[in-house]
Order: C-alpha cells, then sequence, then structure tokens
C-alpha cells in the first residue's frame, strides 16, 4: 500500500495529511523545515508515492531538499489546485492539505518545473540590480523633488554630474545641504553596489558560452541573455520553440463562445520582467533598423554598398 501525502506550507507551519487507500490515515502540523517534514514522513508513510504542495515563495527550498532526502516532490500550480480546494466548505490549513493529498491520490494536479539553485542564484542577482538601479532613480528623483521645491532646479544628467549640480546648487543652503546630502550619500551608495553587481553580472555572462550566443543578436546584453537563460533553462522543456513565446505571455488571448470569436492583447502571462526585457530588445532592434534604413538611402550607391557589407559582419 502506497501513502500520498500533502501539504500546506506556510512560513512557520506546514500541515501535514497522509491519505492511503482513499481514507486519511493521519494528519498534523510541524515546523517549516523539509528536513524535519522529511523524517516525519519516513516515520508515517514509509511508502510515499508523492508528496504534494503548491508554488509559493518556499516551494524552490522544499523541492530541492526533499528530493535530496529521497521524497517524491511534486509541485503544482497554486491556480491551478485552489479550483479543487474551494470545494472544502471551510477553508483551513488542515483542510488545504487534505484537498491535495485527495489531488495527489488520484492525480488530477499541473505540476510545475522547479528551477535549480544555479539558475536561481543567477535570476536572483539580476533581480537584486534591477532593485538597485531603481531604487537609485527614486532617491535622485527624490532629491530632484526636494530641491524644486525651494527653487533649485538640477539640470539634467546622472552619475558625476548629477553629484556635482547638486553640491554646487547647494553652496549656499546650508540649512538644505543638511536634508539632502544624507540623501545623496544614500544614492552613492547605491549606484557603487549596483555598478559591483552588474560587474559580476557581465562577468558570469562571459563565461557562458550560451549568453555570448544570445549576446551577438543586437539589443540584446548581458541582462536580457542571463534572465532569457535562467527562465527557459533547459530547451528540452519544451516541445515547440514557438510555446516559449506563449510561456512568456507574448501571444495573443482568445475567447471563442459560440458565434463570438476574436483574438485580444497578449495574454501577459509567466515572467513579466523577462518578457519586458525582450520587449526592449525588439524595440532597440526595430529602431536601429530604421535609422540604418534612413541612413542607406542617404548615402552615395558606393558608401552604400560598403556600409551594407560591414553591417552584415556585425
Amino acid at each position: 500500500m502506497t501513502e500520498y501525502i500533502g501539504l500546506d506550507v506556510s512560513m512557520k507551519e506546514t500541515a501535514i495529511s497522509i491519505r492511503r487507500a482513499g481514507k486519511r490515515i493521519w494528519r498534523g502540523k510541524c515546523a517549516s523545515d523539509p528536513a524535519t517534514i522529511a523524517e516525519l514522513i519516513r516515520r508515517r508513510a514509509p511508502n510515499a508515492e508523492r508528496v504534494v504542495f503548491e508554488t509559493g515563495p518556499l516551494s524552490v527550498w522544499f523541492y530541492h531538499t526533499l528530493r535530496a532526502e529521497g521524497l517524491p516532490a511534486i509541485c503544482v500550480d497554486a491556480r491551478h489546485a485552489k479550483a479543487a480546494l474551494d470545494m472544502a466548505a471551510n477553508k483551513t490549513d488542515a483542510n488545504d492539505a487534505d484537498g491535495l493529498a485527495h489531488l495527489a491520490e488520484v492525480g488530477f494536479f499541473r505540476e510545475v518545473r522547479v528551477k535549480g539553485y544555479d539558475s536561481m542564484l543567477s535570476r536572483t542577482l539580476v533581480a537584486a540590480r534591477t532593485k538597485l538601479m531603481r531604487t537609485t532613480l527614486d532617491v535622485a528623483n527624490q532629491i530632484r523633488g526636494v530641491m524644486k521645491t525651494f527653487g533649485l532646479i538640477v539640470p539634467c544628467g546622472m552619475g558625476g554630474k548629477f553629484e556635482a549640480h547638486v553640491r554646487s546648487l547647494l553652496a549656499d543652503n546650508v540649512g538644505l545641504s543638511q536634508i539632502v546630502l544624507p540623501l545623496l550619500a544614500a544614492w552613492r551608495n547605491l549606484r557603487l553596489q549596483a555598478a559591483k553587481l552588474g560587474r559580476q553580472l557581465l562577468a558570469e555572462a562571459r563565461r557562458s558560452q550560451q549568453c555570448q550566443l544570445l549576446m551577438s543578436i543586437p539589443g540584446i546584453g548581458a541582462i536580457t541573455a542571463t534572465a532569457y537563460l535562467t527562465a527557459v533553462e533547459d530547451p528540452a522543456n519544451f516541445k515547440r520553440s514557438r510555446s516559449v513565446g506563449a510561456w512568456l505571455g507574448l501571444t495573443t488571448r482568445r475567447y471563442r463562445s459560440g458565434e463570438v470569436d476574436y483574438d485580444g492583447h497578449i495574454s501577459r502571462r509567466g515572467d513579466a520582467h523577462v518578457r519586458s526585457l525582450l520587449y526592449e530588445a525588439l524595440g532597440y532592434k526595430t529602431t536601429r533598423e530604421d535609422r540604418l534604413q534612413t541612413f542607406r538611402c542617404r548615402c552615395r550607391p558606393q558608401a552604400r554598398r560598403h556600409y551594407a557589407c560591414d553591417a552584415s559582419l556585425r
């Protein structure tokens, strides 16, 4: 006889339900530690067939740790599981664990591919740099807004020019300097840390042959290449190359009912960050091709031929 386990994971405690032959044989709670849960499952369900839990902030840690413990861990789509879990009269952690165990027993679930630790580290590096860059811009805008209130307009520019402009405008305003200079110091530190992560990201992209191949495409840099590769991981995960666009939410949604049949906007499913990076790369490539075409039309025929040969090598 095999057992089927459902885990309702939260930050502090995890509700566990074990089913065998269509009946619940045990349920309880323990700390949200995969090693502790694995020991409990081996003691209560030595012939575990499936250990099912939903996607969440701890799903990567749970999946890889339970797999390392030799348990058949399966991560399922939370949106897909919600339709079945809502059938319960009362929503509690214990009932959710029972529902997941029942889904594991009948096999009515959609398994989610969990990324590896190396891919998650690269994705975390990209996300951390992006967060620092956005925070740097927010602090710079805050400085501009504060100084504008007192009639001090900071000229356009970032980097060293921005700091020089701010300090020159604050030279004769001691009271405002005591407020803005700490913000400027925080802005400088954020910028340095973002640059440090950017160098680390670029070094990692240079070591990857796949990133180098993607970066040869106009508009694709180290950030876009790394984010795309860590999202896709293994090309064998997709049966057709066309499926990648749908997986990233770049294909149109379709609504069909009776005589009504129309296509809408893109579905916007999947990784929003990767989708935005690909959209920016496409915009750069399209703008670049338009500029090249305009340049060729204005050039003389002989120069146009030489430029076309040079552009083909890029």
